[in-house]
């Protein structure tokens, strides 16, 4: 019972997190650039594994309680994320991305540490899949099973953000091109400025 909870907590959390998105793309973009990847993936994963624990946990119904919150998250994550796929778009339009170790970047670690913090936390859609859905999910298996659902989806999170991250570094012979890193912020963009109306939508159809 034990085992066959924590298969499906895992494969609910994979579920949820391989997709195309904006923290997604920000975690393969620094592995790409081998900058600060190991806390980049450290940030991602216990983030991811706080608010399973914390839905699992039954604080996924506070979320839910408080619409108020995440209209304002709404309204920063769009924000940044809009901002960030500007950027994006930028380097592409100039080709000014470059295929360089952390060396380069080493003195900002800590902008590095703030984008990875604000691309989770200020993401809505991260209460709702993590706490609210696996929460909710983990709430039909009895006594440890509960738990062991979300320890599936926490060890998804670890292997989906340590894959993305490390395994990154397979596709830099294809990025020692400067077209490819071009096609690859033109696709952040995309992700990213789409991602920044769907939020603003969600603040207008949710005020509506």
């Amino acid at each position: 019972m034990l085992l066959a909870a924590s298969l499906a907590g895992f494969l609910t959390g994979a579920g949820l997190i391989i997709a195309i998105g904006a923290q997604n793309a920000f975690v393969l973009r620094q592995g790409l650039r081998r900058n600060h990847v190991g806390l980049v993936v450290a940030v991602c994963a216990i983030s991811d594994i706080i608010l399973i624990l914390c839905g699992v946990a039954g604080i996924g119904a506070l979320v839910q309680a408080w619409p108020q919150l995440l209209q304002v998250l709404r309204f920063g994550g769009a924000a940044f994320i809009g901002w960030y796929g500007l950027q994006a778009a930028r380097r592409a339009w100039h080709g000014t991305s470059a295929l360089m170790p952390s060396s380069e970047d080493g003195d900002n670690k800590h902008r590095v540490l703030l984008a990875a913090l604000a691309f989770t936390f200020l993401n809505p859609h991260v209460y709702l899949d993590t706490m609210v859905l696996v929460g909710s999910v983990s709430a039909g298996y009895p006594g440890m099973a509960q738990w062991a659902f979300g320890l599936g989806a926490c060890t998804a999170s670890v292997v989906w953000f340590s894959t993305l991250g490390f395994g990154a570094r397979l596709l830099q012979p294809v990025f020692r091109n400067p077209q490819a890193w071009r096609v690859l912020d033109g696709g952040i963009a995309f992700v990213m400025l789409a991602l920044c109306v769907t939020l603003l939508s969600s603040v207008g159809g949710s005020a509506s």
